[in-house]
């Protein structure tokens, strides 16, 4: 009678964790070398589709009298940059779906592609001036917001601290460029005219204000050269010829007629100020490339180091005795763990310890440097929130609800993100 005997089982050591521990940074890294690309070409493309939206607005402002041949170009720029965030896409499409990391980044591409399948329909009805400039600012300004928000969902799943602040330099910045764009809309919309209208007016301070809630926190996280690189943009000249417009835009009734000449004057110095906030977006994302570049090295030379660290350990003589092995959680609030060793030899035993302690020393200070930028991430989160649940519980526009929100922080005394936090926690009340 033949047996076959059973193939011997091989527990997995403390060893085997380890490395699977740093293969597991060494993914994330790799992941977001990769996911680099993607965002680079997402900054590119919503540029892109920013300059688009300001030239169809004042071709449709115009009755198509400007920015028609101008127009064509900036259409012909978007649809190329469109294909290679494709592209970049295309090559990352495995990773993202084969191990994915968050369905609400999943989710929010699937939105950014939607909408751009939507773009060829909006330009067709911009060209046929079928629109108005309202109304294809605000579709434009729609399609623009899914692909920023792509940004935002990455920066969610970053693990490294360095890359997460960088991402979220990069997410705000970008953001403030937008209401950037998007005031330059309402103030070629109001010069052109010769007048701001009280909604005009307030639109115009709510994006003024949203720019500056954003690049706060672009200047908390980004690198020292992009902040730089900044700090020429507010004490470039020009910064004080929009900001005397800015005062003409907002001041309702004091000024009842402008000449609409000044369209043209704001268009220029406001389309100015949007390249060289580019350029910034340029500088943070090449400063998120060479950290993305240096973090995946150190991760992989270290693992490297490990492995054969461990390899070594593994052909020492066990010893015939047991031995206690504590380890520190790296939690001050929490107790240390212990377990026998069961023959693991005294000089392995410590070697192991050592590693596994440095190991959750240093995920544990990753989590804490971490911190900060998941509350700025978590604090837009809760904002937009609080900002849909007054929409639906006063029907009212998401600008009102905006100022009403800033109105309930002023009056409290307490800073907008504690007061949105605080809305939502009543959502059930609300409803």
């Amino acid at each position: 009678m033949n047996t076959k005997r059973a193939p011997a089982y091989k527990s997995p050591s403390a060893g085997d964790y380890l490395i699977a521990s740093k293969s597991c940074e060494l993914m994330n890294l790799q992941y977001f070398l990769q996911m680099g690309k993607l965002v680079q070409c997402i900054s590119n493309l919503v540029h892109a589709l920013q300059c688009e939206r300001g030239a169809s607005n004042v071709f449709l402002g115009s009755s198509g009298e400007k920015f028609a041949q101008e127009r064509k170009h900036l259409v012909a720029t978007s649809d190329q940059l469109r294909s290679e965030f494709e592209q970049a896409l295309a090559e990352i499409h495995q990773e993202l779906t084969a191990h994915p990391v968050s369905s609400r980044l999943l989710n929010q591409l699937a939105s950014a592609l939607h909408g751009l399948e939507g773009l060829p329909e909006l330009r067709r009805c911009v060209v046929a001036r079928k629109v108005t400039a309202a109304s294809a600012t605000e579709d434009y300004s729609t399609l623009i917001h899914n692909l920023i928000a792509v940004v935002f969902e990455a920066a969610d799943t970053a693990v490294d601290p360095t890359i997460a602040g960088l991402l979220v330099a990069m997410v705000h910045l970008m953001n403030g460029k937008e209401f950037c764009g998007q005031e330059r809309a309402v103030g070629s919309a109001g010069f052109s005219s010769g007048r701001f209208d009280r909604a005009l007016s307030e639109r115009m301070a709510h994006l003024i204000e949203a720019q500056e809630r954003c690049f706060e926190v672009f200047n908390s996280f980004a690198d020292e050269g992009s902040l730089d690189l900044w700090e020429k943009l507010r004490e470039n000249p020009r910064e004080s010829e929009i900001e005397k417009l800015r005062q003409r835009g907002t001041a309702i009734g004091r000024y009842k007629d402008l000449d609409p000449a000044l369209a043209d004057e704001w268009f220029r110095l406001m389309s100015e100020r949007m390249d060289e906030l580019k350029k910034i977006e340029d500088s943070v994302e090449g400063c998120f490339h060479a950290r993305c570049t240096e973090r995946f090295a150190d991760a992989r030379n270290s693992l490297a180091h490990q492995e054969t660290l461990i390899t070594s350990l593994d052909a020492q003589e066990p010893a015939s005795q047991p031995m206690l092995v504590l380890c520190d959680s790296g939690n001050e609030q929490q107790a240390g763990e212990s377990w026998a060793s069961d023959g693991i030899g005294q000089q392995f035993g410590r070697s192991i310890f050592d590693l596994v302690q440095e190991q959750t020393r240093r995920l544990q200070q990753m989590t804490d440097e971490l911190q900060s930028a998941r509350e700025a991430l978590e604090d837009r989160k809760t904002q937009e929130k609080a900002v849909l649940l007054l929409m639906e519980h006063r029907r009212i526009s998401n600008d009102e609800a905006h100022r009403v929100l800033r109105k309930l922080a002023m009056d409290q005394g307490r800073k907008l993100p504690e007061v949105a936090r605080a809305l939502v926690s009543m959502a059930d009340v609300l409803k």
